[in-house]
């Protein structure tokens, strides 16, 4: 009886870890690319990107670099 107890704490605990990893934030992007086609010189352009958060856990965005 002694060595179930150190395994059922052992499964408790991979239980509880199992849900910690599963909760987490996700990002999609549907969108990655986005082709302008040709574009005149010095003319303005843009598009938007629609982010979603798909995780479980909250999303934070620290920092955005366009590139």
């Amino acid at each position: 009886m002694k060595r179930l107890t150190p395994l059922a704490l052992l499964a408790v605990f991979l239980f509880a870890l199992s849900g910690q990893l599963a909760a987490q934030p996700k990002i999609t992007l549907p969108d990655v690319v986005f082709d302008f086609g040709y574009v005149m010189q010095n003319a303005k352009i843009s598009h938007t990107f629609w982010l979603y958060s798909t995780g479980t856990d909250s999303l934070k965005i620290e920092k955005v670099t366009p590139g």
